[in-house]
């Protein structure tokens, strides 16, 4: 495990499995802010690269921050090859390339697909900006998913929050359907209100128990979403590039899932960039229709997101340029 730090923020990243983000704390508050899983997790790396089923991701899933890259969602066969579930880039060893006591710099050369993947992050007082760059090595096209896993949790959900986004709209998944869930399956709405099983539901104010899975799409100026404990004890901010992740899966597990290891006792919330709906992994995602991420030979791409981790002072309503929540103006 290694720890950045800058003078506001304390974070964990595992390099052994996925270069993920393990554990954010506030030092001013001493809050975290992401997600802690009630079952135990090893930190050895899944050897294949592709994690069966859900169930063997989640003995490496901390509740923390996983990318996830060639493939989201359901493990499945796709264009000659096994892609295990939420892929490769979530349950393998990355290397690390540079080092800082706020910095990191990660690569890995995928298996599974002809990709090499560069991704730095890095501490800006309040603020973790995360740069990736992608290339494409391989002598023909291929079509992958790639997104971020970013859970809330801990901290943040030890009181009631409010979720705020640039989204216009939210879909709600037309499968994911457990007792707990109060959506109205493939129920679609202006944010943050969507059609439920008994009236509209507020995804801004999600209560327990829930399982849910929605996507946010036609964000505004810029792509962000904003947790807020209603207290202002502690806050989030995600931002990302809108071109490249058009869409954000928004999960919430609020001690609504029966099922083993879950056992109605975690409570995580997912604010989670992609470059595809539905949430299904690369063969039922394309079966559905859902647009998948072509890669040519040649092909670079690069992409920042910022997460702000910090002390609100009211409602979060839009975030400056550089990733921050901007202040809450009062009127006189």
């Amino acid at each position: 495990m290694i720890i950045l730090e800058s003078a506001e923020l304390q974070v964990a990243v595992s390099c052994q499995v996925g270069g993920s983000i393990t554990r954010m704390t506030v030092k001013e508050s001493g809050l975290d802010v992401l997600g802690e899983v009630p079952w135990p997790v090893t930190d050895e790396p899944i050897a294949s690269g592709a994690a069966r089923d859900e169930p063997e991701f989640l003995t490496r899933f901390t509740g923390g921050w996983p990318l996830l890259f060639p493939n989201a969602g359901d493990a499945c066969d796709f264009d000659g090859a096994f892609h295990g579930f939420h892929g490769e880039g979530a349950v393998t060893p990355w290397d690390v390339v540079a080092r800082a006591a706020d910095r990191i710099v990660l690569s890995r050369h995928f298996d599974i697909v002809p990709v090499t993947m560069r991704r730095e992050m890095r501490l800006e007082g309040d603020l973790l900006i995360m740069t990736e760059h992608l290339q494409m090595t391989g002598a023909r096209p291929i079509e992958v998913m790639w997104g971020h896993h970013p859970t809330l949790g801990s901290d943040l959900l030890a009181a009631p929050i409010e979720i705020t986004s640039g989204a216009r709209k939210a879909r709600v998944c037309t499968s994911h359907d457990l007792a707990s869930n109060p959506l109205a399956l493939g129920a679609e709405g202006q944010w943050p209100i969507v059609p439920g099983k008994t009236g509209p539901f507020d995804l801004s104010r999600p209560r327990e128990p829930m399982a849910s899975l929605a996507y946010l799409t036609d964000f505004d100026d810029d792509a962000w979403i904003a947790a807020r404990r209603l207290d202002n004890k502690v806050a989030v901010a995600l931002s990302w590039d809108e071109k490249l992740f058009p869409c954000a899966w928004l999960w919430y597990e609020l001690a609504g899932n029966p099922d083993a290891p879950w056992l109605n006792r975690t409570r995580l919330i997912g604010i989670e960039p992609n470059t595809t709906w539905p949430a299904w992994g690369l063969a039922k995602a394309k079966q559905a229709g859902g647009t998948l991420l072509t890669l040519n030979p040649g092909d670079e791409l690069a992409t920042t997101l910022r997460f702000q981790a910090f002390t609100p002072t009211g409602p979060i309503t839009a975030l400056d340029g550089e990733g921050r929540a901007l202040p809450v103006r009062i009127a006189r």
